[in-house]
């Protein structure tokens, strides 16, 4: 619950802070700085070397081996500033925008402030101290919005997206040293080094894989089609993924840690990961269909008349981020039970194929390229749930049914919510308020009619937590 509400509250400021953004700056502000999203996502992985993870995943670390970590990450975040400022004027010269080269330095900046707290963050989501984390993404979230919403108002334009990004970095870090409580040794020891590797190296190849397929995108239309459609293609990305990263946030967080504590049980593994799945899919199915059929009220209502080209890319990617959940859950039992190097494996083979399928489809617009993502998601579900079958003897076929009745309540509410628009004649935001209230009513009157599982252990899951029987249950 502290992971959900730290989850809700960070992406709600954030989508709140982005509106405003939006209203402020042109379309290709956000074009721009998304052209370094690449070479940061990179960069920022190879600082870590995924070896924060390695300490989540063990179920015992000594002060040593996490101060081992540190020492690294800091070191790691200080080479790869360095090494991007470097690039700068490679970056500004091959996309022709002479401004990339002080932001990919402001950007090497933030990456080495954000290694000063990887460990403590690692550390305090290792005993699931979400509540911590809430506090501190409140602040840095609220504070960096509200400066970069007062830098674009004078006329700072990407500027102010770039500021927001140091500001909250250097807030979240200096939060964690002053609410939790470790501090390095002045001690380095390679042997940690190198055993916490035998886990994290993989791992971070794994997701140096990932970050570069899912930011390919900015290089292909940013070089072919210019920042003005790159910032449409962007605002559709992220206003799909503001809602896809609600959930995915607090099952990467919260499935890892528990799912490491219970590998050594398959039977109890595999019942937590059905729970986690259809859990998440009756979130995750009504809010994606309802951007697919809300979208072009969503888009006018809260970013402008400006943003409508993003309109079909978003109903396209959110249809393609309904089964987001389910890539999570499966790469998670993989990662839980020690599997890095079988990921790195799975990874390299999903994203040749996804690669393959972007390249061919950026021959044909935004439009293709959205679609790709699509078909590519649907491949790789199938993959990731093999190898879930094979561990656990839970793959695609039974993860399908025990998430088709929530499916076929969603399509249901989408028609319902689809036929509501194309009925009335408001404004876009009236028009978005009655399909949204609309939606969610049939939503959940139909789950608790038809008495499905996931929906009443969510509701037992809520009342639980939110009014607990005595202190130590409220702790727990």
């Amino acid at each position: 619950m502290w992971s959900g509400a730290d989850a809700l509250i960070r992406q709600g400021l954030q989508f709140c802070i982005s509106i405003a953004l939006a209203r402020l700056l042109a379309p290709e502000a956000f074009g721009t700085i998304a052209l370094l999203y690449l070479f940061v996502g990179i960069a920022g992985l190879f600082v870590d070397g995924g070896l924060s993870s390695a300490l989540i995943q063990r179920p015992a670390t000594t002060r040593l081996e996490e101060s081992t970590v540190f020492w690294f990450n800091l070191s790691a975040g200080a080479g790869a500033g360095l090494l991007l400022s470097a690039a700068s004027p490679l970056i500004a010269h091959f996309f022709g925008v002479p401004l990339l080269q002080p932001l990919a330095c402001i950007m090497g900046l933030n990456l080495f402030i954000g290694a000063f707290g990887s460990v403590h963050m690692s550390l305090l989501t290792k005993v699931l101290n979400f509540r911590t984390q809430m506090k501190i993404g409140l602040v840095a979230s609220t504070v960096s919005g509200v400066a970069a919403i007062v830098v674009a108002w004078l006329g700072a334009g990407v500027w102010a997206l770039a500021f927001q990004l140091l500001i909250s970095t250097t807030i979240t870090s200096l939060l964690l040293w002053v609410w939790h409580a470790w501090r390095p040794l002045r001690a380095f020891d390679p042997q940690a080094l190198r055993t916490l590797w035998r886990f994290g190296g993989f791992f971070v190849l794994s997701v140096a894989v990932d970050i570069a397929y899912t930011q390919i995108y900015t290089l292909v239309i940013g070089k072919l089609y210019g920042t003005r459609d790159l910032g449409f293609y962007f605002r559709a990305t992220s206003t799909q993924q503001n809602a896809a990263n609600l959930l995915s946030g607090v099952l990467n967080r919260v499935a890892f840690p528990l799912f490491s504590s219970a590998a050594a049980d398959k039977e109890l593994l595999r019942r937590s990961v059905r729970k986690a799945l259809t859990a998440a899919m009756i979130l995750n199915l009504p809010i994606m269909f309802g951007i697919v059929v809300t979208a072009d009220p969503l888009v006018i209502a809260l970013f402008g008349e400006k943003w409508r080209p993003s309109v079909p890319i978003l109903q396209i990617l959110a249809l393609g981020g309904s089964l987001w959940p389910l890539h999570v859950i499966n790469l998670n039992v993989l990662l839980a039970q020690g599997h890095s190097n079988l990921l790195f494996r799975v990874e390299i083979v999903k994203k040749a194929l996804g690669f393959s399928v972007l390249i061919c489809a950026s021959l044909f617009g935004l439009v293709a390229i959205a679609w790709s993502q699509v078909a590519f998601g649907l491949a790789a579900f199938f993959i990731n749930a093999h190898y879930t079958s094979v561990l656990l003897g839970y793959g695609a076929a039974r993860q399908i049914r025990d998430v088709a009745p929530y499916l076929a309540v969603a399509g249901v509410m989408a028609i319902l919510v689809w036929l509501v628009g194309s009925a009335i004649r408001l404004g876009p935001l009236a028009v978005l308020a009655i399909q949204v209230s609309i939606g969610a009513t049939f939503y959940c009157t139909a789950c608790k009619w038809l008495r499905l599982r996931a929906f009443q252990d969510l509701l037992t899951t809520f009342k639980a937590s939110a009014w607990p029987k005595d202190p130590e249950a409220g702790q727990a």
